[in-house]
């Protein structure tokens, strides 16, 4: 993997842990030599994150809407800042830049971001690894609510293991490198229709 693309809050949520994983996670992609792709702000996770792998010097490019650039959130010393038109192109974007996806904890903007790769990768559009960090058990919740998924018949099990979780970084990165995506896609039933 060459570039990651990572969602995660603009806000810092309420325990330091949440910062100062986000700040190693990026220094840990600049240290092996991975380029961080990344919202493009300065605030909250985003910021520690981006700040994070420049201290290593790593490369960093954020890719922001337009819109959020006049709110003056903008990281103003990164390798490269590209600016897109809309949320949806800034997502396409993340996509076409990076080999693989973390998310972070944050809201729902980041579930969002998290969700739509990881439906792409569902769909066969991409084969990339997608992951969570589980920084202080905070997909706890959202890990359950896949299994719920899969034991009420709504997702596949195969489908289940496209997601790779870890609380620990490198371990998280190392099962990356080694991900394989499954063979089988998604598909729609004819008795559904």
């Amino acid at each position: 993997m060459k570039r990651i693309t990572v969602f995660c809050g603009s806000s810092s949520g309420t325990a330091d842990v949440y910062r100062s994983q986000a700040s190693i996670l990026g220094k840990t992609l600049a240290k092996r030599n991975i380029e961080l792709i990344y919202g493009g702000a300065n605030v909250g996770l985003m910021g520690a994150l981006a700040d994070g792998a420049l201290s290593e010097n790593g490369k960093v490019i954020g890719v922001l809407p337009d819109f959020l650039k006049s709110k003056e959130i903008a990281h103003d010393s990164l390798t490269e800042l590209i600016i897109v038109a809309s949320m949806h192109e800034r997502k396409a974007k993340m996509n076409e830049l990076c080999d693989g996806v973390i998310a972070l904890p944050g809201g729902y903007g980041t579930l969002e971001e998290f969700f739509e790769m990881l439906t792409w990768a569902q769909l066969g559009l991409h084969q990339k690894p997608i992951a969570v960090l589980n920084v202080d058990g905070y997909f706890d919740a959202l890990i359950t609510l896949v299994e719920t998924m899969v034991s009420k018949g709504f997702l596949k099990e195969i489908n289940q293991e496209m997601l790779i979780i870890s609380n620990n970084i490198d371990d998280l990165l190392d099962k990356m490198e080694c991900y394989i995506a499954p063979k089988v896609g998604k598909w729609i039933n004819s008795e559904l229709i």
